[in-house]
C-alpha cells in the first residue's frame, strides 16, 4: 500500500458514505445514452451540413464521447455501473468497452493494481506519469503524434498483432486466440458499420468513428493521464498523489466527460459511482483535509505544471516511459494495450 492511508469514515459520515456509494442503474443508463446520443447527433450534423467546421467539431465531440465510454467502462470495472454484477458487466462490455476495442474484465485486473499501489514503484500506471515534467517542445511532439493518428495507429496495431498470437502458431490457433481477445470488439464494430451503411452514411464509420478514436481520443487520453497523476506533490500521500482538476462546460464537453476530473475523490472512495463524485468533492472541500487535497483550477494549469522543464533540457527521441516500464516490469493485457484509461 501507499505510505499513508486514510479511512473512509475519517472523510465522510456513515450516512454520507451510504448515500454516495448508492448506485442507480438508471443514472448509468442515462450517461451511456447521453454518450451515444452525442455520437449519433454529431454524425447526423455532418450528414446534414457537410463542411470542414462541422466535421472538425464532430471529430472532437465523438472522440470525447469515446473516452467517455471508456470512463463508463471504468465504472463497470469497479462494479459501479449497475446493481447486479451480471447487468453491470453486460452494460460495461457491450455498450462501453467493445465499441472502442476495450474489455472490462482484463482492464479490471490491471486497474485494481494501480489503485492498490498508486504512484509506487510497482504501480502499473507509473509509466504514464513518471516522465513528467517535460519540456514544451516535447509535449508539442506528443500532441502532434496524437492528433495526427500516429499514436492511435501504433497502439491499435500492437493490440491486433498481440491478439493474433505468435507467428509460429498454426493458423487455427491464431484465429482462436484472436477471437478470444478481440472477437466481441470486432463484432460490435461490424454492427456499427452495418448500421451506418443501412442509414446511408457508411462513410461515418471510417471518418467519424475510427478517425476520432485514433486522433482526438488519443490527445485527451494523454491530457487526462497527465492531469490525474503527473507532477503530483507527494507520491506517498493519498490526498496528494492523485489530482482533481476543475472543469468548465467546454472542458467537460471536449476533454473530461462524465466526472473523470474528480480523480482524487475516486481514488479515496473507488466504489463510488462517477455521478456521485461531485458530491464527494463538495463534502471533502468542507472537511479537515481540504487544504491538503491536490486540486488544480483547470487543465491548462495542469499542462503548465507538466511542461515546466526548461527547453534547453529537451531530448527529442528519448523514450523515458519505455525505460520506466522496463524498470517497473509493468505489463498490460492484450486488450488494454494503449488504453491508458
Amino acid at each position: 500500500m501507499t505510505a499513508l492511508r486514510i479511512r473512509a469514515r475519517d472523510l465522510l459520515s456513515d450516512q454520507e458514505l451510504v448515500e454516495v456509494r448508492t448506485r442507480f442503474t438508471w443514472k448509468s443508463l442515462a450517461l451511456i445514452a447521453h454518450a451515444w446520443a452525442l455520437i449519433l447527433g454529431s454524425i447526423a450534423m455532418v450528414a446534414a451540413w457537410p463542411n470542414p467546421l462541422t466535421f472538425i467539431l464532430a471529430v472532437a465531440v465523438i472522440g470525447s464521447r469515446q473516452l467517455g465510454l471508456t470512463i463508463l467502462m471504468h465504472d463497470g470495472a469497479h462494479g459501479c455501473l449497475a446493481n447486479g454484477e451480471r447487468l453491470n458487466l453486460m452494460l460495461s462490455q457491450w455498450l462501453c468497452a467493445y465499441p472502442v476495442f476495450a474489455e472490462t474484465v482484463a482492464y479490471r485486473r490491471y486497474h485494481l493494481q494501480h489503485h492498490a499501489r498508486t504512484q509506487q514503484e510497482d504501480d502499473p500506471d507509473l509509466v504514464l506519469s513518471a516522465p513528467f515534467p517535460i519540456t514544451r517542445p516535447s509535449y508539442r511532439r506528443k500532441f502532434w503524434r496524437d492528433i495526427s493518428g500516429q499514436t492511435g495507429y501504433a497502439q491499435r496495431k500492437a493490440q491486433f498483432l498481440s491478439a493474433l498470437g505468435d507467428k509460429s502458431w498454426p493458423l487455427a490457433r491464431r484465429l482462436t486466440h484472436f477471437r478470444a481477445k478481440l472477437g466481441p470488439q470486432c463484432v460490435v464494430n461490424a454492427i456499427l458499420w452495418a448500421g451506418f451503411a443501412a442509414a446511408g452514411v457508411w462513410w461515418a464509420y471510417p471518418l467519424l468513428w475510427l478517425l476520432p478514436m485514433l486522433t482526438w481520443m488519443m490527445v485527451i487520453t494523454r491530457i487526462r493521464n497527465i492531469a490525474e497523476h503527473a507532477v503530483v506533490p507527494d507520491s506517498d500521500d493519498p490526498l496528494r498523489n492523485t489530482r482533481t482538476t476543475r472543469a468548465g462546460f467546454l472542458e467537460r464537453l471536449f476533454i473530461a466527460p462524465y466526472y473523470v476530473n474528480y480523480h482524487l475523490e475516486h481514488h479515496l472512495l473507488f466504489y463510488v459511482p462517477c455521478y456521485n463524485l461531485p458530491r464527494v468533492h463538495a463534502i471533502l472541500s468542507r472537511g479537515a483535509y481540504a487544504d491538503r487535497m491536490e486540486v488544480q483550477p483547470n487543465y491548462a494549469a495542469v499542462l503548465r505544471l507538466a511542461t515546466a522543464r526548461p527547453a534547453n533540457e529537451d531530448k527529442p527521441g528519448a523514450l523515458v516511459s519505455n525505460v520506466r516500464r522496463s524498470r517497473t516490469g509493468a505489463t498490460v493485457d492484450d486488450n488494454q494495450i494503449a488504453s491508458g484509461f
